[in-house]
């Protein structure tokens, strides 16, 4: 099994990778459900939905990434931008602070520009 997984995964990235957002997606859900625990593949999964506009999708996966692990800088950023996305700016400040918090870099305070 851990070997469809790993397959699984290294389908999802390359689709990724090609901007096949929702072939990433299709690939990495059930590596998601059987190892809820893996943070990085979730937070690709997020990543995935982001960019296919499924925020929403997006946005549980990214709050799951964050519940798991609240110093995962990267998860906050697209929190942000993902909030963004959705016209909830104020929500997204919070998210811009911490990411700029722990990583030191002032520019993660500026909304991102699509």
């Amino acid at each position: 099994m851990e070997d469809m997984r790993a397959l699984s995964y290294g389908l999802g990235r390359q689709y990724f990778d090609e901007k096949d957002y929702r072939g990433a997606i299709k690939a990495l859900k059930p590596v998601v459900e059987e190892t809820p625990e893996d943070v990085g593949t979730r937070l690709l999964l997020a990543r995935a939905y982001y960019h296919s506009a499924l925020l929403k999708p997006a946005e549980e996966h990214l709050n799951e990434v964050l519940t798991r692990q609240p110093t995962e800088y990267y998860a906050h950023l697209m929190m942000a931008r993902t909030l963004e996305r959705q016209s909830r700016a104020e929500e997204a400040v919070k998210h811009r602070r911490i990411a700029a918090a722990l990583t030191g870099d002032e520019s993660h305070l500026e909304p991102h520009r699509i």
